[in-house]
């Protein structure tokens, strides 16, 4: 974006590094939930691994998880978080060489994952895969970003600072911490390392990083989104500001403390289980907040659901994030968690959050978004948005119903016993039980990814047909700031 001057540049909000962000969410999206139906297409027919190491299971399947979560679901974070401090703060972001830093530098993080993970090249760390010369590349970039996001909300021309900013900057500053304690390694060479911590604790720091991975990254940070963009397209005040605030403080305390959930009946203390447990049960109540809150924001407004396709995603999404807000607390509970663990049925709750929580809310988000930073009222296609909108949706009921149903079937059988006390059917009956419900799972994560291709199809039409246009700071009114 060109400048003439200093007091120009402080005039109009920086957009191109939204646009950027904006651009690849749409892009990364597509790469991650194709590589993600490669995969669901080698679990059913596994001769699909084709034989090549660099294509098979074990390779591409971290390869969908990072690409998902934080090529997609990252880069639409930032995109957000930066379109959304800058109108809530009423200032140009804190620094346009470091903002553009975050985004090169993001990008060549996705790369080098790309390139790494199918080389086997991995920690072997859910979530935390990449080696350790790009965990730091990652610690740096976003360091910068909490640079960028806390700068601008120190300049701001308001004294509020509006309930999304706590959100994104808790996503930040949790992230960062959660980052950089659990990738502690000594690297051994350049591409390889080992965890700074041994067996059990091992386990408990990854699973403190990995369940905070998805309380933080994947709902603090997307909640933001939430508290700004229902409002803006339902043209509708938050249902209650004060609920909101609680919502946040419940939850980010409440986070933190149900990682060991993930390892019920391991080495891991019995007491240390329990505790995780009871944090899980407790987080249902914020999220539900949370969720009602945003929902709630309809009212005197539902009849907006009817013509409005970008409404439907993020109040849909919330839907979705109170189901999973459900299931999850309700897997923590031992005795469930005895029947679900291991089984497809954490499969199909991990997908019920990554595909209708996160996945619905960032497209909303991100239709939002794009018509406004290329100068356009709305999307080349509004009825593209209403087919995506279906097809996604259909995809993720086929998608997580087929993975419950496996599930249980699987926790059932695998625990099913003679009157002599040896099992009723083999591990391989299971797989073979299996195969119908992941023929399902395809044709759901193929309706997802077609989806996803009729939004970059609308996200190009809409870019070419617009102008990027510099964005005027409206004028404050002292006695409102």
């Amino acid at each position: 974006m060109s400048m003439t001057s200093k007091t120009g540049q402080a005039a109009v909000y920086n957009d191109k590094v939204v646009r950027q962000f904006a651009i690849m969410t749409v892009v990364w999206g597509v790469v991650g939930m194709l590589v993600g139906v490669i995969i669901a297409a080698q679990l059913t027919w596994p001769a699909l691994n084709l034989g090549i190491e660099w294509l098979s299971y074990g390779r591409l399947r971290p390869l969908h998880t990072n690409a998902v979560i934080f090529a997609f679901g990252g880069c639409g974070l930032f995109a957000a978080s930066y379109y959304v401090v800058q109108r809530t703060c009423q200032t140009r972001i804190f620094s346009d060489g470091l903002a553009a830093f975050t985004f090169w530098g993001w990008q060549a993080v996705i790369v080098l994952a790309a390139i790494t993970l199918p080389l086997g090249l991995t920690q072997g760390k859910e979530y935390a895969e990449l080696e350790w010369p790009i965990d730091l590349l990652i610690a740096v970039v976003w360091v910068a970003y909490a640079v960028v996001f806390f700068g601008t909300i120190g300049m701001r021309k308001v004294r509020h600072i509006y309930v999304a900013n706590w959100f994104f900057g808790a996503f930040i500053l949790a992230v960062a911490m959660l980052h950089i304690v659990n990738s502690a390694a000594l690297p051994v060479d350049m591409f390889k390392s080992y965890s700074a911590y041994a067996g059990v604790q091992d386990a408990m720091v990854q699973w403190w990083y990995g369940h905070n991975a998805v309380g933080f990254f994947l709902t603090a940070g997307f909640l933001g989104m939430m508290y700004y963009f229902i409002p803006k397209q339902a043209e509708r005040p938050v249902y209650s500001y004060r609920l909101s605030i609680v919502h946040f403080w419940a939850l980010i305390f409440t986070y933190m403390w149900a990682g060991p959930h993930h390892l019920h009946y391991t080495a891991l203390p019995d007491w240390t289980q329990s505790v995780g447990m009871v944090f899980s049960l407790i987080l249902l109540a914020p999220s539900w907040g949370g969720m009602i809150n945003g929902i709630m924001t309809l009212s005197g407004a539902w009849h907006k659901l009817r013509d409005d396709p970008i409404l439907r995603f993020l109040i849909v999404s919330l839907s979705f994030y109170g189901m999973s807000t459900f299931e999850g607390p309700m897997m923590s509970i031992k005795t469930v968690n005895a029947l679900s663990h291991y089984t497809d049925w954490t499969v199909g709750h991990v997908h019920s959050g990554a595909l209708g929580w996160v996945g619905l809310v960032t497209m909303g988000s991100m239709y939002y978004l794009i018509p406004r930073l290329y100068g356009q009222k709305k999307m080349y296609s509004v009825p593209a948005i209403e087919l995506h909108f279906w097809v996604a949706t259909i995809g993720i009921v086929l998608y997580i119903a087929a993975m419950w149903i496996a599930g249980v079937m699987q926790g059932l059988m695998w625990r099913a016993v003679n009157p002599d006390g040896s099992l009723t059917y083999t591990f391989v009956e299971s797989v073979k039980a299996t195969f119908p419900f992941y023929v399902i799972r395809l044709l759901g994560g193929l309706l997802y990814l077609g989806g996803m291709l009729v939004m970059l199809w609308n996200t190009v039409m809409t870019a070419r047909g617009g102008q990027a246009q510099d964005v005027r700071i409206p004028a404050i009114n002292p006695a409102h700031a």
